[in-house]
């Protein structure tokens, strides 16, 4: 049986689409967009395990990210509802995506942001096996201070508004170390789907942030081998959804609409 992540619905009108955060973030990353896509669905907020309010398991197995897409199955029969929709952000796209993958006929369509996770080639994912284990340690060994020194901490975010992210900040200061590392270990070199996406069987929106530049060859690589995809580019880095929150709400709403109209 899955464990259960924790997970909240909140207020809106239509279907139910469920987002997932990113690595070190938490469900107050979508603070800025609850509001506006509650005119169009029902936004659930799940939480990664280790983060947020979601437990922090030993077993290695509960990280892996077709544990993940059970986890995401068992709210959907909770919800009792046939489909959705859903967002994934950075670490959590490459989860929704593989949820997509392999249960299009429960889903009415995906949207996702900037992930390396999700699109890395196989260099990548064998040299994050290779230092995923001495990575876990040192945040074992450091905790909290370990974990501020990773380059993707949000403290090291330029781009988004005092407010917003006040609210991450107090999410990262919540992180468990042995979920974060347990995340580094199992999860992050096993959420690529780059090989899987000519499978894609529903409509897909990526939501490009295309001052994070890195990105922008995997975002090629989405146009030449994904089936059934847009694509919007924003003004925005890594942390699209805070960054340009007005061009991200409108893009997301108006792809959610387009779906269930």
């Amino acid at each position: 049986m899955a464990l259960m992540p924790h997970w909240q619905v909140h207020a809106g009108t239509g279907p139910y689409l469920l987002l997932v955060h990113g690595f070190l973030m938490g469900p107050n990353q979508w603070h800025p967009n609850l509001a506006a896509l509650g005119a169009v669905c029902q936004p659930v907020v799940v939480d990664l395990l280790g983060h947020g309010r979601s437990p922090t398991p030993e077993d290695a197995g509960y990280y892996q990210p077709g544990a993940y897409v059970e986890a995401f199955e068992a709210i959907r029969q909770a919800l009792g509802i046939d489909q959705w929709l859903l967002c994934g952000y950075s670490l959590g796209a490459g989860l929704t995506m593989r949820y997509a993958l392999l249960h299009p006929q429960r889903i009415i369509g995906h949207a996702f942001t900037n992930s390396t996770s999700a699109l890395a080639d196989a260099e990548q994912v064998a040299l994050w096996r290779a230092e995923g284990e001495a990575s876990a340690g040192r945040i074992l060994a450091g905790g909290l201070k370990a974990i501020e020194r990773i380059p993707v901490h949000p403290r090291f975010a330029k781009r988004i508004d005092p407010a917003s992210r006040a609210l991450v900040l107090a999410d990262a200061a919540r992180l468990k170390p042995l979920g974060v590392a347990n995340a580094i270990r199992y999860t992050t070199p096993e959420a690529s789907v780059r090989s899987e996406l000519g499978d894609n069987q529903r409509p897909a929106l990526l939501l490009n942030g295309t001052r994070e530049r890195r990105f922008q060859a995997h975002r090629q690589f989405i146009a030449d081998h994904m089936r059934q995809v847009r694509i919007v580019d924003l003004e925005a880095g890594h942390a699209v959804n805070l960054e340009a929150a007005v061009a991200f709400n409108r893009a997301l709403a108006e792809f959610v609409a387009c779906l269930t109209s």
